[in-house]
């Protein structure tokens, strides 16, 4: 619950000073006075730091796109059946539950830095469990660490990014987050086509070593220092992110101005979240994580080979043309989720999911019904790469940045916690149902997933509201009007 919170240490105190700015080129120039100083002033450390973070980013992306190029090396090798299988591919979702649940204490007992280093500790345990496994129990706990790990990261990271970053810097660095996520998974699916499951494995251990090191030269989050009471320290970590000639005095007095605010706000019991003030809010994001999860996304990200090798195309070929198109769709929509806004990107994604998904259904009822068969890769090939490019362009990322702006401050810990236990629980259920569902029927499986990302753009349509450019009073304003 604490992180949660901590999250909107940083982007509550500075939508605390957006109303006093005026000039609409302020607003799109950083902020006012020293803290427009303090954003502009010496930026390269806040750079470096959200470097090291992001390499957690990275170390999720691996967990999370092991097992689609490994899948018939690693079956045929322990002689794993399908079930066998899917339960490995699927109880990593299981142990990111679980971190995300413990990430809160955890990151509030001994920091953001704390957190990184237990959760990168546990990643490492994981790969090597996994690396010199024999059976399919070892693989399970191995695969269950790493899991835990990408928990616990799919909290801390951008939490810790949110807290150090300048409001002019903080957009733009926290969606960094995702663009490393697409990273990892697409390395993973690149050198997994020529690197055995072993040695794939052991590649996990080199960005949660960076992570781990890189530790050392970088400070703690200023907000959480601030709210242990840590003054000293917490005006050095400052100092140091914004630059040793930077004036932090104003942005230092807001950070512990709101911090006293925070602490003096009612924390509501978990089914208070359903009372009439704050449904609205949890539905928006809980729904969307929803949204994000039951459309399919996890089935085709860690069974991508599987599904190109069922449509009769190179399953390399395919999967080193998806982890490209995955990065290069995921950066464009970082740069522009603060220019289109987030309600059109989620209706352009979920419209290019449907479109995916129904190319996808369409080729695999042709390869049942021998219809056109020379046709079915190549229209097999282009739903699934029309589906990644869809989602990796806004609901990949957009439904965390709504998540973290919808909230109000007093919920946010509880109510965030929720909805990223529904997010990880629609993880686990998509990538374990995945292999059942195709065995059952190709086309069907991707007919289901278009019909829940029809629904999907209906919910954006009726219930999400654009966030973009609003303060939080605002956006609490537009929800309960």
């Amino acid at each position: 619950m604490a992180i949660k919170e901590d999250i909107e240490n940083s982007v509550q105190e500075a939508e605390i000073r957006e109303p006093l700015i005026q000039d609409n080129n302020n607003l799109s120039n950083g902020e006012d006075g020293p803290s427009q100083k303090s954003s502009s002033g010496h930026p390269w450390m806040v750079y470096f730091s959200t470097f090291v973070a992001v390499c957690g980013s990275y170390a999720f992306g691996a967990c999370a796109g092991y097992s689609s190029p490994t899948q018939s090396a690693i079956r045929e090798e322990l002689s794993l059946s399908l079930a066998e299988y899917s339960v490995f591919g699927s109880i990593l979702t299981f142990g990111a539950m679980i971190g995300a649940i413990t990430s809160g204490p955890i990151a509030d007992f001994i920091g953001r830095k704390g957190a990184l280093r237990v959760s990168a500790a546990v990643c490492v345990a994981g790969w090597l469990a996994i690396y010199f496994a024999e059976g399919a129990l070892a693989l399970d706990i191995g695969r269950l660490a790493t899991g835990y790990g990408m928990g616990v990261f799919s909290y801390v990271v951008p939490v810790f990014i949110a807290e150090i970053s300048p409001k002019n810097l903080r957009g733009a660095l926290t969606t960094v987050n995702q663009f490393m996520i697409c990273m990892g998974v697409s390395v993973a699916f690149i050198i997994g086509t020529v690197l055995s499951w072993r040695v794939l494995a052991l590649t996990g251990l080199v960005p949660c070593a960076v992570l781990v090191l890189g530790l050392f030269l970088i400070p703690e989050s200023p907000r959480w220092l601030a709210k242990r009471g840590r003054e000293k320290d917490f005006e050095v970590a400052l100092q140091k992110l914004r630059g040793k000639d930077v004036d932090i005095i104003q942005e230092a007095a807001e950070i512990q101005d709101y911090i006293t605010t925070l602490e003096q706000l009612p924390k509501p019991k978990l089914l208070e979240l359903f009372h009439r003030r704050y449904l609205r809010s949890v539905i928006i994001g809980v729904g969307l994580m929803v949204c994000q999860q039951f459309g399919g996304i996890n089935g085709v990200c860690f069974y991508t080979g599987e599904i190109f090798e069922t449509a009769g195309f190179s399953s390399s070929i395919g999967t080193i043309t998806y982890a490209i198109l995955q990065v290069i769709v995921t950066g464009m929509g970082a740069f522009f989720i603060d220019k289109a806004g987030r309600k059109p990107l989620l209706l352009v994604s979920g419209s290019g999911l449907v479109l995916g998904c129904l190319l996808a259904a369409i080729a695999f009822y042709m390869k049942v019904n021998e219809i056109a068969l020379q046709a079915v890769p190549a229209l097999a090939v282009t739903g699934i790469l029309l589906y990644i490019a869809s989602f990796s362009a806004g609901m990949g990322a957009v439904p965390w940045v709504v998540m973290s702006e919808i909230f109000p401050i007093n919920i946010k810990g509880q109510a965030g916690s929720l909805a990223t236990l529904v997010n990880w629980f629609g993880a686990w259920l998509c990538s374990y149902t995945f292999n059942f569902l195709m065995s059952w029927s190709t086309y069907g499986t991707f007919l289901l997933y278009a019909a829940i990302n029809a629904l999907a753009i209906l919910f954006v349509i009726m219930i999400v509201p654009e966030t973009k450019g609003r303060t939080l009073e605002q956006i609490q304003a537009a929800i309960n009007k």
